[in-house]
């Protein structure tokens, strides 16, 4: 299995690799090569920017601006990592600086006393949500919609973007031991919720 896995990556690095070299050395105007590489980013790119910003009204608009940063950034791109990784790098800090523009508390410190460790696991799905659920996916969104700031941003980063500890901590601007810390605290906080909205979800179905 993870042979194959490791294959098909690198496979979809090299054909990243052409088109960006297509795209680089394009005729002014042309922009065939990087609309297909948009393509195959943009999904995700969405599915990211609503996990980090909790904001499913504006993450299209922000997954597009990320893709517009990335085309205008294009020629400065010193291709010493992947594109995917390049891309990653322009959401995150993109996805990030939205939520400072709008007074998200992402940053507010796991020690403040104003935060309440022992606070009781708030599911917030209403019914309507709770219609829609028929996956996994579904519920893991559901999930992560629901935790606070502090916990699902560096969550998502580390097992969704799959960003090193030292990354999160730095694209948080916060320590390693506390960027582990609140990792593994959201690690725990998701599984709790998971499994209350599986059950809901469990009783809602058997009805």
């Amino acid at each position: 299995m993870n042979g194959r896995s490791d294959r098909r990556s690198a496979s979809s690095a090299d054909s990243d690799e052409a088109l960006l070299l297509q795209a680089l050395h394009a005729p002014e105007g042309d922009l065939r090569a990087f609309e297909e590489l948009a393509l195959r980013y943009q999904k995700r790119v969405v599915a990211n920017c609503r996990s980090i910003t909790r904001d499913p009204n504006n993450a299209e608009d922000l997954a597009q601006e990320v893709l517009v940063k990335a085309f205008f950034g294009l020629r400065g791109f010193e291709r010493k990592s992947s594109f995917a990784h390049w891309l990653q790098r322009i959401k995150i800090n993109h996805c990030l600086n939205h939520l400072k523009k709008h007074k998200d508390h992402a940053f507010v410190d796991l020690g403040d006393p104003d935060v309440d460790e022992f606070e009781e696991l708030k599911v917030k799905v209403t019914a309507e949500q709770l219609a829609g659920v028929i996956g996994e996916r579904q519920m893991i969104s559901a999930v992560l919609e629901s935790m606070p700031s502090t916990l699902r941003i560096p969550l998502v980063l580390c097992d969704m973007d799959e960003l090193s500890y030292e990354e999160v901590a730095q694209s948080l601007g916060i320590g390693l031991s506390a960027a582990k810390m609140r990792i593994k605290r959201a690690r725990d906080d998701f599984r709790a919720r998971y499994e209350k909205v599986r059950s809901v979800v469990a009783v809602a179905g058997g009805r």
